[in-house]
């Protein structure tokens, strides 16, 4: 058998930049040496193998893998067999021209590795098959390798989400359909919310870490989701917490857009719906569903036929997110608009309100721009304790208050944020009273003040 294909230790980007190429690399040169036959592979490639050994060991001890597996991985402790057999799956979507070499190496001509090739590949003596099985069965229950069939000749395939997280590239990570992928990035320190909410937030999580500890061993009641309800006004972090629950386990956050599924067509929103869940069911992902009051609204009465297909979308919505294996956080401006009927569908109702004046001063103390100059004048406890603003308004109004300063070349004072803040609350008022503004209105032009009064 012939290859075209030959052994390239130059090939692959400068390590510094993409240190993981030498992963790909050595499940190259293991195909290289399996096609050798009987054969003795020659030197130039078994040295070439040698020095990948070396870059993969230093990789690992590195915290390479440790770094971008999910949560649940992390936590099990993958070993070196389990890291080789997930090598072996991941690298020819990596390094495609190992694909051509698993073609060459199957009958079948398939591109992806087996239970036998990863056997193989690694030269696994007969004792050790059943410890490779293991592994490989063990990255099927972490979500990180699927197969259609469990036999040891099926196509082992990377879990596409996994994939992406493992080249530092989320965004592209296939969304599934109705939904995009949420790329901000945060941590519990980003969140300015009261003790009790955080606290609320971590147990979320709980129904995660410790799945296994109470299903599995200590026999408890298995259930869907997790499910959360996020209640609050607009602005007060439930999106981004939904961020930081997700970077706290290292799975991708994909944002569904309701608006988008809902079909004025009879039986068209559960045939969406269906797509979704069964596109990310199983899968480590949070799905965040927006403004679900406009589909969980209470039910009224039924007056024509059109109410009674909405309170079967609205059924089925909920059937699938108590049986979807995945967690799930929907939001809402109206609490008291969702149906009391499917509060206990949930597993957690998360408050989120208003920030009071030291929730204030701390958004404001971390949402200006951290090396922008400020006006001696400039006292944000004073600003926070007088402005009843949510987070999301002060990020809006700290942000233009820069500009504003960066228009004028200054400094960020009070003129800038009294400005900032007049056109924050503009924008859900139709009349700005001046003394919104407590003793910023000072601050403002005469016009501007008057604007404020009448507009």
């Amino acid at each position: 058998m012939t290859v075209a294909i030959k052994p390239d230790p130059l090939h692959a980007p400068p390590p510094d930049r993409e240190a993981h190429w030498c992963e790909w690399q050595r499940i190259e040169q293991l195909c290289l040496c399996l096609l050798q036959g009987s054969e003795s592979p020659p030197r130039a490639l078994l040295e070439a193998l040698e020095a990948c050994q070396r870059q993969v060991i230093a990789l690992r001890d590195g915290g390479w893998w440790q770094a971008r597996l999910p949560f649940a991985a992390k936590a099990s402790g993958l070993d070196d067999l389990a890291l080789d057999a997930l090598a072996c799956v991941y690298a020819p979507w990596l390094l495609p021209r190992v694909g051509w070499l698993y073609q060459e190496l199957h009958r079948d001509r398939q591109p992806a590795p087996s239970e036998a090739l990863i056997a193989a590949l690694l030269a696994l003596p007969d004792p050790r098959l059943p410890e490779l099985h293991d592994a490989l069965r063990r990255l099927e229950r972490l979500g990180l390798v699927e197969r259609e069939r469990q036999d040891p000749f099926a196509p082992l395939g990377p879990d596409r989400l996994s994939l992406a997280r493992l080249t530092d590239r989320p965004d592209e990570a296939q969304a599934p359909p109705g939904a995009r992928v949420v790329t901000t990035t945060a941590g519990w320190d980003d969140l300015v919310l009261p003790e009790d909410t955080l606290a609320m937030l971590r147990e979320f999580l709980l129904w995660l870490t410790h799945r296994d500890q109470v299903v599995t061993r200590w026999g408890g009641q298995p259930t869907g989701g997790p499910v959360a309800l996020f209640a609050g006004p607009s602005g007060t972090g439930k999106t981004l917490a939904a961020s930081v629950l997700a970077g706290a386990m290292g799975w991708p956050l994909f944002r569904v857009d309701l608006a988008a599924l809902v079909s004025k067509y009879i039986g068209e929103t559960e045939k969406n719906l269906a797509r979704l869940f069964d596109a990310t069911h199983g899968r480590r992902v949070f799905l965040q569903f927006d403004e679900v009051d406009a589909l969980m609204g209470k039910r009224g009465e039924l007056r024509e036929a059109r109410d009674r297909y909405a309170n079967m979308e609205v059924s089925y919505l909920l059937d699938r997110l108590e049986t979807h294996d995945g967690p799930c956080l929907l939001t809402t401006n109206l609490r008291g608009q969702i149906d009391k009927a499917f509060r206990r569908r949930f597993q957690l109702a998360v408050e989120f309100p208003r920030p009071g004046p030291t929730e204030r001063l701390q958004l404001w103390q971390r949402l200006l721009p951290p090396r922008a100059p400020h006006a001696d004048d400039l006292d944000l406890a004073d600003i926070a304790e007088a402005i009843n603003l949510t987070g999301g308004q002060i990020r809006n109004a700290a942000l233009h208050a820069a500009y504003l300063a960066a228009a004028d070349q200054g400094q960020i004072g009070p003129r800038q944020v009294a400005l900032a803040i007049h056109r924050e609350l503009a924008k859900e008022q139709s009349r700005v009273d001046p003394g919104q503004l407590g003793r910023l209105a000072v601050h403002l032009d005469p016009g501007e003040r008057s604007h404020a009064a009448a507009h």
